[in-house]
């Protein structure tokens, strides 16, 4: 999903850091098709597009082969060892508990994502606008297909929860470091903790994006 930095100690904890975000993003979607009542088959497909649908369409607009998960089968071995220990184990009693610890991997991942997405999309020449918007399907649109086959209109664009916001913000982030000549690192670093960081405050504070507003004083 990105390029290695140069200093193994921050390759090691960005490789944490991916590996929990994936795991967190598969486990969302295994939690939305448990909720859903899908068989095996269903469950496997919605934890796939969960992890891996953002990296996905975001190299199928960019003609890029092969894909992550084409070229990493291992990330497919641990989906589906994933899906089988969490159709045997997992009940809805630990719904609510898994979601509430996915939520700090997912922030970081969302970072790590956002400037992962951004990177290859401006080593592709494409124009600054366009890397930070690959970097927002990176980031997020894993989610938005997982809830579309489940049925559901994406939590991405309803809960009013700033998600793609700071992917927004974090992709500008590696933008400027390019721009700056600085080391593919620091901008890769700079994403995770701007888009990582605003989604962790939104979290601790409880903010929430304004919703539209009809003007007759009540929610649609």
């Amino acid at each position: 999903m990105i390029d290695s930095p140069t200093t193994a100690p921050l390759a090691l904890a960005l490789t944490i850091i991916e590996a929990g975000a994936t795991v967190a993003f598969a486990l969302s979607g295994l939690l939305a098709a448990a909720r859903k009542r899908l068989d095996a088959v269903g469950v496997c497909v919605v934890a796939f597009l969960a992890a891996f649908g953002g990296g996905t369409l975001r190299d199928v607009l960019l003609d890029r082969r092969p894909f992550f998960w084409v070229e990493h089968a291992t990330w497919l071995w641990a989906l589906l060892a994933l899906c089988a220990l969490a159709m045997l184990f997992l009940r809805a009693r630990h719904f609510a508990p898994t979601e509430r610890a996915m939520q700090w991997p997912d922030a970081a991942g969302l970072g790590l994502f956002t400037a992962g997405g951004t990177q290859v999309a401006l080593q592709a020449g494409m124009p600054a606008i366009v890397a930070v918007l690959m970097g927002v399907v990176t980031a997020v649109f894993g989610g938005v297909l997982r809830d579309i086959v489940c049925n559901e209109i994406p939590s991405a664009f309803s809960d009013h929860r700033p998600y793609a916001v700071c992917a927004f913000l974090g992709g500008w982030v590696v933008v400027g470091a390019q721009a700056a000549a600085a080391p593919p690192w620091a901008g890769l670093l700079g994403a995770v903790v701007a888009a990582g960081g605003l989604r962790m405050l939104a979290l601790a504070t409880g903010y929430v994006l304004p919703q539209w507003s009809t003007g007759d004083g009540a929610a649609e």
